[in-house]
């Protein structure tokens, strides 16, 4: 009996949302994959860049360098995490690419910081392009806000530990 209870109100809800329309069924799904599929792509970048980047640091402040880099590969893999499921929620297919990290064997730590924030400053712009193409997607919307509000701390923390180094 209780199953029966359930299955029928598994069915008014799923009956009161047929309604709502979908963001795969808009003239705007198609973009919004697309950016989605850019947004994977270069977050799973990331990984890869500060992985790399934590790998390649030396000398007596390694550890908190390295924890600071590994921390931004976390999330990063946190951030694909969440596009990943949102573009299979959207029906679209989940990219296999991973955005080109180009090897410019620069690894003093400035210069990794330098490549750091131009890669962020990319990211975000796809962000904020998310963002434009939510139109009444409010939980698209707030995960566009939530992640570049993350990029946007994540920039000027960056900026703040080029300004105060000597090496500019």
């Amino acid at each position: 009996m209780q199953t029966k209870k359930r299955a029928a109100a598994l069915l008014t809800l799923t009956r009161s949302t047929d309604n709502i329309p979908a963001m795969s069924n808009s003239n705007a799904s198609k973009e919004v994959l697309s950016i989605l599929d850019k947004l994977l792509e270069s977050e799973l970048s990331g990984v890869v860049r500060y992985l790399h980047y934590s790998f390649m640091v030396f000398g007596p402040n390694r550890i908190p360098i390295t924890k600071w880099f590994r921390d931004n590969a976390m999330e990063g893999f946190q951030h694909a995490v969440l596009v990943g499921e949102k573009i299979t929620a959207f029906g679209g297919h989940a990219s296999l690419k991973v955005k080109p990290v180009p090897e410019t064997n620069k690894h003093n730590v400035m210069e990794m910081l330098r490549e750091s924030l131009e890669f962020e400053k990319e990211t975000i712009k796809l962000y904020r392009d998310l963002l434009t193409l939510a139109g009444d997607d409010i939980a698209l919307e707030e995960m566009a806000r939530k992640l570049i509000a993350e990029e946007t701390g994540h920039i000027e923390e960056v900026e703040k530990m080029l300004r105060g180094s000597a090496e500019k």
